[in-house]
């Protein structure tokens, strides 16, 4: 049994999508729409766009789109009954006792299953920690001087010395080895079978902001490589999307929280009262953690490593996490590598000096860019400014862009017109921002499939009739629903033709009637379609010229599937296709408006 459509329809039109969506992302209204980076793959201009006219979302790099459903079940890797649960409490709708499908059922209980897996690998390595097989390890964490508290809180393990420790304690809780193997914490071969991912290391368990583990972190005990090894991505854990210590810092009742590199630099911070420390998760800092960050926090500390890679990481870091709407402080630790050697040297109280010393993030750039400059040469000293201006770019209030221009002139001692000048120009040219280089390897991308000019038509018809709804009533005389070839639109054509008689296109609604999520995304692609037009002219000739296109398209395709013997077919092809011709005579005459 499912909810009725009915329900879910309630729930969707009282969740509005630009607000749903606000809680992840930072969006910009833009004419009719807003914009946004995408969280679902890195980028650095924002292509993701939320329709509160049609109530749906769409990303025009990576090609994903749907209502408000398809958003939070991509985002929160959530099934659809789950994803209408949150959203149905978040309206105060309750909805009634019902059996989730047989599909969603086996879907929800594997991911139960995977976090009683997890919670019980995260109770068997705390165990073993405390016995005297992890003497080593203990001995370890002590050395780092953690508190038995601290290990406690963080709930920190150990995996012994043999590889198949883990395997037979969950084989005797009566696991499935199908389970097993896509929990992520064995490796599979022919020749040794299911063994221990994690053995021989200190194991720091990584939960989520709910605070159930979804992976596991582990430190060898020894000169093995690799020093530090991390959970694969799972059903349940995805790496891109978590931050280690979010759990905790998320109640810490800080002004702000601050992005470290490491689980042992959180936890050193987390001892010494600085209970708003996270980490990313064995990779650089993506899109996805910084819009994490920002349902909790309006500004960021960011310390990384005192090393050229920690600064590198740095730099990544602040247009990401500017980008989500955060402010950002950059923290120098020097002499001090990391938060851990550093708090261990100098005390918690320098260490909390330092944070109140930290430096603007955007200055932090210039200040790092001035150093592939020679500024006592002419030609240097220009590239600098000139690369500032398109940075300063990225700015689009105008009040901050003015509030930094003037810092850095007078910083740097440059005319604030000359540098405001180079700053405009340089926009009204649309150079922007430097391209930013992405270390992380991006979320792999959906290979766009070349659309026809018959499919492209036919989809920009879609889109417009959805956006501009006032052309139904002069479409609806030339193009009927045979003119919509293609299977997939002729079955979006029906439904959206069927709510244009009833009132108003209702575009998240149609989504609704799909229920496979490929699907889904390939409707919203579909009614997203777009052509560059450069004004109300164009647009009325590409109108006429997708009705056109589609009209011939048309009648070729039924001429050509046509029985010979069908007579009477054949005549009503006949007067379609002098209807057409004489329909191409007095175009001039057809008036239908965008307005």
């Amino acid at each position: 049994m499912r909810y009725s459509d009915d329900i879910i329809e309630e729930v969707r039109s009282r969740n509005n999508i630009v607000d749903v969506v606000s809680e992840y992302v930072r969006l910009q209204k833009k004419g009719s729409s807003y914009f946004g980076l995408c969280p679902f793959h890195n980028e650095k201009s924002p292509s993701f766009s939320v329709s509160p006219g049609k109530q749906m979302f769409y990303c025009f790099g990576c090609g994903v789109g749907g209502n408000v459903f398809t958003f939070l079940m991509e985002y929160e890797n959530a099934s659809f009954p789950e994803v209408l649960e949150k959203l149905a409490d978040r309206a105060g709708i309750e909805l009634p006792k019902q059996e989730y499908s047989r599909e969603a059922k086996q879907e929800a209980d594997k991911k139960s299953a995977l976090l009683a897996i997890n919670k019980a690998a995260a109770q068997y390595y705390y165990y073993q920690l405390r016995t005297e097989r992890g003497q080593q390890a203990m001995a370890y964490l002590t050395g780092r001087q953690l508190s038995a508290q601290t290990m406690q809180k963080f709930g920190l393990g150990y995996a012994g010395r043999y590889s198949s420790d883990l395997y037979r304690y969950l084989k005797s809780k009566n696991y499935s080895d199908e389970l097993l193997k896509i929990s992520g914490l064995f490796n599979v071969d022919e020749k040794h079978g299911m063994t221990d991912k994690f053995w021989n290391r200190v194991i720091f368990p990584i939960m989520d902001v709910n605070n159930r583990v979804i992976g596991f972190g582990g430190r060898v005990m020894g000169d093995a490589k690799p020093k530090y090894l991390n959970s694969p991505e799972t059903m349940i854990f995805d790496k891109s999307r978590n931050l280690y210590g979010l759990n905790i810092a998320r109640s810490s009742r800080k002004k702000n929280l601050i992005i470290c590199e490491g689980y042992m630099d959180v936890i050193s911070m987390h001892q010494a009262g600085f209970t708003n420390a996270v980490a990313s998760l064995g990779t650089a800092l993506t899109s996805q953690q910084c819009s994490l960050l920002k349902r909790f926090t309006n500004e960021v500390l960011v310390i990384y490593d005192s090393d050229g890679a920690g600064v590198k990481a740095a730099l990544r870091a602040i247009p990401l996490l500017k980008d989500a709407g955060l402010t950002t402080k950059v923290i120098n630790l020097s002499p001090y590598k990391d938060p851990d050697e550093f708090i261990k040297a100098e005390g918690p109280e320098a260490f909390a000096e330092r944070l109140e010393q930290g430096t603007n993030g955007f200055l932090f750039e210039i200040d790092k860019l001035q150093l592939e400059f020679d500024l006592k040469d002419p030609q240097g000293k220009t590239d600098f400014f000139h690369e500032i201006a398109r940075r300063l770019c990225r700015f689009t209030d105008e009040l901050e862009r003015n509030n930094y221009l003037e810092t850095i002139c007078s910083r740097y001692r440059i005319e604030p017109q000359m540098m405001k000048k180079l700053v405009n120009q340089l926009a009204l040219k649309g150079m922007g921002i430097t391209p930013r280089t992405e270390d992380a390897t991006p979320v792999k991308q959906k290979q766009k499939i070349k659309v026809s000019g018959s499919d492209m038509a036919q989809r920009l018809m879609l889109t417009w009739l959805t956006t501009y709804p006032s052309i139904y009533e002069g479409i609806r005389k030339v193009i009927t629903l045979t003119d919509f070839t293609n299977p997939l639109y002729h079955r979006i054509a029906e439904l959206l033709f069927f709510q244009m008689e009833k009132g108003k296109p209702e575009p998240a609604a149609i989504l609704d009637k799909f229920q496979d999520v490929e699907e889904q995304k390939e409707v919203a692609a579909v009614l997203h379609a777009r052509i560059k037009l450069e004004s109300q002219e164009d647009r009325q000739q590409a109108l006429i010229d997708v009705m056109f296109r589609m009209k011939e398209d048309s009648l070729k395709k039924r001429t050509s599937e046509l029985a010979p013997n069908d007579s009477e077919g054949f005549m009503k092809l006949l007067k379609e296709k002098k209807d057409l011709e004489e329909l191409r005579a007095r175009k001039q005459k057809l008036h239908i408006s965008f307005e």
